[in-house]
């Protein structure tokens, strides 16, 4: 299936869907070996350390302090890696909102990282914007 690149397309059919757990943001020093309980939903290499996304109980349960407790909203839609302004779009109506938002681009979605306690608002927001976007 073709990825989605026009941005009218991506915003009316981007169908967020909010993931069950909870996420958080851990780093590691890129000269210690990543803990092997852990599965990390991203890893990101960086000069300071390394980045990971794992579920919030994964972290505790070995001990690894973290940052930004999140859930993750996957937007549904198979949006192209050189889409233009898509996430610009999203990011912007969020913040509107008052939501802050770790955005994850991956192969086929574009995913969102939104603290705990909005999630549900994220949702409304996502929604209302989609429905704005199919009337025109």
């Amino acid at each position: 299936m073709a990825s989605e690149r026009n941005l009218d397309t991506l915003l009316r059919t981007m169908a967020p869907e909010l993931q069950d757990d909870v996420f958080v943001f851990c780093t590691v020093d890129t000269h210690h070996d990543i803990p092997a309980e852990l599965t990390p939903l991203m890893l990101f290499r960086e000069r300071e350390g390394i980045t990971l996304i794992v579920r919030r109980e994964d972290a505790e349960q070995v001990g690894l302090p973290y940052q930004f407790v999140a859930r993750l909203i996957t937007l549904s839609v198979l949006s192209a890696l050189d889409a233009v302004g898509f996430l610009a779009a999203v990011t912007t109506c969020l913040a509107g909102a008052g939501i802050s938002v770790n955005a994850v681009s991956a192969f086929h979605h574009d995913h969102l990282f939104v603290p705990e306690a909005q999630a549900e608002q994220a949702m409304r927001v996502l929604e209302e914007m989609s429905r704005r976007a199919a009337v025109g």
